[in-house]
């Protein structure tokens, strides 16, 4: 199987259709038994299997499947594969990640009649970052993929917020690494986050409409459309934030949405930063976390005079920065020590630190959010930094760590 094959007999049927043709293709190449697809949902909490070659029964629930403590789990976090084998003759069970830039999409999972060795190894991790382009290619024109990524029906706010984020919702580079969770309340609060790289900067936005349900979905629209639009058109910082703010006095029937934006020089590092009436970010540091208070501006929507400051921050290598909402500090979020959490997770990707937090907040208000839980967590390596590995964030001149193949990977 070579890639621009793979891609090939996956163009050339239906885009619901596609992820059946390369498990066809892959369980005929190495004559597995069985071959299927997992995606990972909103949250990283559970995978769905969508498609299979094969019957092989994994002793998992049918279709969706809970990550926390299984092999799935692992695989996900590591972004290693596995490879297991139960006893003597028995089926070997492959799961290798599906990824892009750092963003999880889900697993390939197969099983094979004998152990791989290192050329079939490869084969699966090229099959497996391929699928992740082929998911990203075909998710435009069907909602299987959506509906994969749901572990519950969502309400009508949830579904105008869930079409609010960026469509992936991590992202690795080599002068950074960036990831969002978001956990909505039993009442949608209206919070969003928002990423997007150009050719210079990497600019971050997390934003908290006032109120519940699908009011505060609405005003989130509004400004997350005026500062995408303001963006778009080369606006700077300043004027992102004016035009967010005018479009919420225009529209926003006397609502108001908080935030914080943040772009970082992919040239040399500088930072520029405007906090609307946001709660601060937090900085880990050497081990430490501190919070970052810079002066805060009014809400966007305000109907008073006023204006918004760029200012700069301190940001240096090695650094991570951790941009949240209130629904994170609010009611039993109050007993759990945040800036522990933090130190605790430093070793975990952006993606899984993010999502660690957002469990751990929805863990201590059991499972019942009053408001929305938002996180966005970048590591900030520098602009001098070297090349890092797309799909697990590896510096690629450590030659002792591993690819997603599972072996060595030599700088490059």
């Amino acid at each position: 199987m070579t890639l621009a094959g793979t891609l090939a007999a996956a163009e050339a049927a239906a885009p619901v259709e596609s992820l059946d043709v390369v498990a066809r293709m892959l369980k005929e190449h190495l004559g597995a038994a069985s071959v299927s697809f997992l995606i990972t949902d909103f949250t990283g909490g559970s995978v769905v299997r969508l498609g299979a070659a094969g019957s092989v029964e994994t002793d998992e629930p049918a279709q969706r499947i809970t990550l926390r403590g299984t092999l799935y789990d692992d695989v996900i976090r590591t972004q290693r594969p596995s490879v297991e084998a139960k006893g003597q003759g028995a089926l070997v069970r492959i799961v290798a990640p599906v990824t892009n830039r750092g963003d999880a999409i889900g697993l390939l999972e197969l099983f094979l009649p004998a152990a791989p060795d290192a050329e079939v190894m490869r084969e699966i991790g090229e099959t497996a970052h391929a699928l992740a382009y082929i998911v990203i290619a075909n998710r435009s024109f069907t909602d299987v993929y959506q509906w994969g990524r749901r572990t519950t029906p969502l309400s009508l706010a949830a579904e105008i917020q869930h079409r609010l984020l960026p469509a992936s919702l991590a992202c690795e580079a080599a002068q950074f690494a960036v990831a969002g969770a978001l956990e909505p309340a039993d009442h949608v609060g209206g919070d969003t986050f928002d990423y997007v790289i150009d050719r210079d900067t990497v600019q971050l936005s997390v934003t908290d409409a006032m109120g519940h349900d699908v009011d505060a979905a609405l005003l989130a629209t509004l400004a997350v459309g005026a500062l995408r639009r303001a963006r778009r058109a080369g606006a700077d910082l300043a004027e992102q934030a004016r035009q967010a703010d005018q479009a919420m006095r225009e529209h926003g029937h006397k609502g108001y949405v908080t935030g914080q934006l943040l772009r970082i020089s992919l040239i040399d590092g500088t930072t520029e930063f405007i906090n609307a009436g946001h709660p601060w970010p937090l900085r880990m540091r050497n081990r430490q976390v501190r919070e970052i208070t810079p002066k805060i501006d009014m809400p966007f929507g305000f109907h008073a005079p006023h204006s918004y400051q760029v200012q700069s921050l301190d940001l240096r290598p090695g650094d991570r920065l951790v941009m949240l909402t209130d629904g994170m500090l609010e009611r039993n979020a109050g007993s759990l020590d945040l800036s522990d959490l933090i130190i605790r997770t430093r070793a975990l990707h952006p993606r899984e630190a993010a999502r660690t937090l957002i469990a751990a907040i929805v863990d201590a208000n059991d499972g019942h959010l009053q408001d929305d839980a938002t996180v966005m967590c970048l590591d900030w390596h520098g602009t001098n930094h070297s090349q890092r590995d797309a799909a697990t964030g590896a510096d690629l001149t450590d030659a002792s760590r591993p690819s997603r193949t599972g072996r060595t990977t030599p700088g490059r």
